[in-house]
């Protein structure tokens, strides 16, 4: 059996090294078009902040060990271009030297990832304004603060990786504006729980602006100007556009291959496309949530692993399922945890449930023992099950 893997980070990785466990004698392809793989993108903003000290500490496996321990066959600086489904082949762009060749599979198993959110917006394309979604993005940020000196950053976004960079540029020691465009940062969350999000950012001297609307990014002689539709201009040397991610899927559409949520890959429980010879897996497919059963899209690397494992059982033979998930997540914010498992109320009331919710705040461990803290939780529930 020869798998054909396209990308290389948390699933392919994943799904590669699952099916080597199952099948010594398979072939093995592992495409990837950065010069890295196996990596988590959650933790890229923690080396901005010096929390992770070390570049190859980003990398759970090289492209060395992967060929050495796994004998899979990984191809770096190589991105795929074009599927032809009848004849089971992929069409690769090797990006070192411009040329092309096609790659024959039995199984083809996609990886693809999402990609940042671009807005529509003047100065996207300035010095100084970044995304952050791969090892490439980071070094590059890592690169520009120290050669510019960066002091002020400015962060779009009030998501993840907008608050985790927060957290770390702080750390670094530069004045951060986050702006966010809603009254609330972290989405995921009902507002009364978000309000502690905001008051732990504010508590470590993030400028919290909240129903910011930045309209435009411009270039002075000190630096970065980004404009609010307020009127209001704030200076910057460094911007960081964290505004969220869109499913990476423009060659398998082009193949025919079906999506749905946000662009995603439709997928069966088995983590079939509508060919049956091909698979896909992470941030590039929508999957169903277990608490409405509606099909969703949510970027996290845990449920990305999952799948990888699931379609490396049934590429290898065996009868594995994946019954969906349910979003749980968690993020370490300066000295607090917040985490997010299920729906939040808003959530479920949006999706037609009858629900009721309740706040409790218990001790993390039992409270005569030292160091015992306070844990706010907020616990949704159906009111007819109750």
């Amino acid at each position: 059996m020869k798998t054909v893997i396209i990308g290389g980070v948390a699933g392919g990785a994943a799904a590669a090294t699952r099916i080597r466990r199952l099948d010594e004698k398979a072939e093995i392809i592992l495409i990837e078009r950065s010069v890295y793989i196996s990596y988590a993108n959650c933790g890229l903003p923690y080396y901005l902040g010096g929390v992770i000290e070390s570049r190859s500490d980003l990398s759970v496996q090289t492209v060395e060990g992967m060929k050495e321990r796994y004998r899979i066959d990984v191809r770096i600086h190589q991105e795929m271009i074009h599927i032809n489904r009848d004849r089971h082949t992929v069409t690769v762009h090797d990006l070192l030297n411009g040329t092309e060749y096609e790659e024959s599979y039995d199984r083809l198993l996609l990886s693809t990832g999402a990609h940042p959110v671009i807005p529509d917006m003047e100065g996207v394309n300035l010095p100084g304004v970044f995304t952050l979604r791969t090892v490439e993005n980071t070094f590059a940020i890592d690169d520009y603060i120290d050669n510019v000196k960066a002091k002020k950053a400015v962060v779009i976004g009030g998501g993840f990786i907008g608050l985790e960079m927060a957290e770390n540029l702080i750390h670094r020691g530069m004045k951060v504006n986050l702006l966010q465009r809603g009254n609330q940062v972290m989405n995921i969350l009902d507002e009364d729980m978000a309000s502690f999000v905001h008051t732990t950012l504010k508590e470590n001297r993030v400028n919290l602006t909240l129903n910011a609307d930045a309209q435009k990014i411009e270039q002075d002689a000190d630096g970065l100007l980004v404009s609010l539709k307020d009127g209001c201009r704030i200076k910057a040397d460094l911007v960081i556009l964290a505004i969220g991610v869109i499913p990476e899927t423009s060659v398998a559409r082009d193949a025919g291959l079906t999506t749905g949520t946000k662009g995603a890959l439709v997928v069966d429980d088995q983590m079939r496309t509508i060919d049956p010879d091909i698979f896909a897996v992470g941030d590039c497919v929508e999957t169903v949530h277990l608490v409405n059963g509606a099909k969703v899209h949510i970027a996290l690397a845990g449920p990305a692993v999952k799948q990888a494992r699931v379609a490396a059982d049934v590429i290898s033979g065996k009868d594995t399922h994946y019954k969906g998930q349910i979003g749980s997540s968690v993020m370490k914010l300066f000295d607090q945890t917040v985490s997010a498992c299920g729906m939040s109320e808003n959530q479920a009331k949006r999706s037609g449930i009858a629900c009721d919710s309740i706040v409790l705040t218990p001790s993390d461990h039992a409270s005569y023992y030292p160091d015992a803290s306070v844990l706010i939780m907020k616990i949704v529930y159906e009111k007819e099950t109750m």
